[in-house]
Formats: structure tokens, C-alpha cells, sequence
């Protein structure tokens, strides 16, 4: 036990560094099992949408959406789903819903709104639209 107390003491930067990620990890964690969504991957997403009625929903911006997005997809800012203004998705309670941003990481709130919201099937596109493009997935430009 002395050994380690003496390696602690020695070696306080890497000891520090070391407990962080530690609780970094836990934290991590805990966060994805508590969360009240699910992350998914394109393969994943492809099989909601085309087996289960899954709805796409982009929360990108409108120039983002144009330039690229998933077929069929529903394009909802964030605000607007702070704001409970997703009646586009009323009918689509019991449905898979598919949140996708950019890299995965902007999404999770407004995926946490929905699941709030009283959506039972809520999942997030792990990575967003860039793991769909890395999967060699289509993307609709223009308008929908």
C-alpha cells in the first residue's frame, strides 16, 4: 500500500489525470444508460425507417438540410422543439423517431425534449450525418 501512496506522490500530474478519466468514464456511463434515448447506428436507422415507420427528424439548419439529407426526413429546428412546436410529429407518438444533426453531438438535447414529450421510440444517429455518409448512405439535396 505504501508503494502506491509513494507512486501517487511522485507521479501527481499522471495520478490526476488518471482519476479524471476514471470519472470521465463512470460519468460516461451512467449518462447513456440513464438517457431517455437510444443511439443507433446508419444500419440501424435504414431498418427503423424502412421496417418500423421510423421518422427521420433533421435539426439542422435550413441551408445544412438542403444541402443534404436523409430521404423522407422531417426538418425541425431545435428551438422549435424547445419551444414543443413539432406538430409535424404529433401523429408519429408510437413510431421510431430518428434525431440526426451534423456529428451526433447537437442532437441529444432535442432528442431528450422528445423523449420528454411523451414520444415512446426515441433514438439518436450515432455520429449524425457524418457516420451516415461514412456508411456510403444516400442523401436528397434541395428542397423536400
Amino acid at each position: 500500500m505504501q508503494e502506491y501512496i509513494a507512486f501517487f506522490q511522485e507521479n501527481m500530474i499522471l495520478s490526476l489525470v488518471w482519476v479524471g478519466l476514471l470519472v470521465a468514464l463512470i460519468m460516461n456511463i451512467v449518462k447513456s444508460s440513464t438517457a431517455a434515448y437510444k443511439e443507433i447506428t446508419a444500419a440501424q436507422t435504414t431498418h427503423l425507417m424502412n421496417r418500423e415507420s421510423g421518422v427521420v427528424v433533421d435539426i439542422r439548419s435550413k441551408d445544412e438540410f438542403r444541402k443534404g439529407h436523409i430521404t423522407e426526413a422531417v426538418h425541425i429546428l431545435p428551438s422549435d422543439i424547445k419551444a414543443g412546436n413539432f406538430a409535424s410529429l404529433e401523429n408519429h407518438k408510437s413510431d421510431p423517431i430518428i434525431v440526426v444533426c451534423k456529428s451526433g453531438q447537437t442532437a441529444q438535447e432535442s432528442a431528450n425534449l422528445l423523449a420528454k414529450a411523451g414520444f415512446e421510440n426515441v433514438n439518436l444517429l450515432k455520429n449524425g450525418l457524418i457516420a451516415w455518409s461514412e456508411a456510403n448512405m444516400p442523401l436528397v439535396k434541395g428542397k423536400k
